[in-house]
């Protein structure tokens, strides 16, 4: 077994022309490993071919060339050890109205395989916070329920990876706070491996141990979200005048703007220049300090700098 969860080497994917639309190149050699038991965020605008990728993975589409190593199986050579390897928690619900989510996780883990006396419907409905809806037609599930149920019918086959795509879009606050501690806890207790697709970019930051950046069926970047972080040498101090102040001349390294709120930002490199020297150039100033806060890069910034050049 090797460490990674994931391995891919080369991906291509090609659509081919339809009607009026030409023949377009999704995945453009895609070479990626994503470690056992990480929290590992895939990211890209729309169109960059996240979902294309998610989708190979999980067997619905296939590759136009390129090797796919899921959990140590050869996705051509293994293809129902690796696609029982991963489960897929889709950006679209996909429920059956006629069935009871316990009916449905039943038939979820039917289909896998799952033998009866090993299924784990109840232990699911309640990590899903659905056991008081157990036999409710899903048809009578809120937006948010089904949101969860999703999760659930991704892990009836305990799989060792699990995949999450966009799992917060239109959700509220509480129930966004839910699904992340389950995700949490699988990855901990559990040792599961995850892999997120967001465009709430607050969440990779926090979620995530690593982060592939895709953009138009390239991989731009892959790192550490640490690393990744820190590539932007940019800090800002903000300060709030005790009294109204016109912009001030500072010296080269630091660039000062006035905001509406009558407070100074003051950017600079840490790199180049130290807090203290920003601090220095306000007091020469002559301005006098109510409030100060610092505000650093996060990865919107990155990101934004590393697909809108491209």
């Amino acid at each position: 077994m090797t460490e990674n969860a994931i391995e891919i080497e080369g991906l291509r994917k090609t659509y081919a022309a339809t009607g009026r639309s030409a023949a377009k190149e999704a995945l453009k050699g895609i070479d990626l490993n994503i470690p056992r038991g990480s929290i590992f965020g895939l990211l890209g605008p729309n169109g960059a071919g996240k979902s294309t990728i998610i989708n190979i993975l999980a067997g619905l589409v296939n590759k136009s060339a390129g090797r796919v190593n899921i959990w140590g199986f050869d996705q051509d050579k293994n293809p129902r050890q690796s696609r029982a390897a991963i489960g897929i928690m889709p950006q679209e619900p996909n429920l059956d109205p006629f069935f009871t989510p316990r009916g449905s996780l039943e038939v979820q883990a039917g289909l896998y395989g799952v033998p009866k006396s090993q299924r784990r419907t109840d232990e699911i409905l309640e990590l899903i916070g659905l056991t008081d809806k157990a036999e409710a037609y899903a048809r009578s599930l809120s937006g948010g329920m089904r949101r969860r149920f999703l999760l659930g019918k991704a892990l009836v086959h305990s799989p060792q990876i699990l995949v999450l795509d966009e799992p917060t879009a239109g959700v509220d606050i509480e129930l966004r706070n839910m699904l992340w501690a389950n995700v949490r806890r699988l990855n901990e207790e559990l040792g599961m491996t995850i892999i997120l697709t967001t465009h709430y970019l607050e969440e990779a930051q926090e979620m995530c141990d690593e982060i592939a950046i895709i953009n138009h069926g390239e991989l731009i970047t892959r790192d550490t979200t640490a690393n990744l972080l820190g590539r932007l040498d940019s800090k800002t101090m903000v300060i709030t005048p005790a009294e109204p102040i016109a912009q001030p001349d500072v010296p080269a390294g630091i660039t000062v703007a006035s905001r509406k709120d009558g407070s100074l930002a003051f950017t600079y490199k840490p790199r180049e220049t130290s807090a203290e020297a920003v601090l220095a150039a306000v007091h020469a100033a002559g301005i006098r300090i109510a409030d100060v806060k610092t505000e650093e890069a996060d990865l919107e910034d990155v990101f934004l700098a590393l697909t809108s050049s491209r």
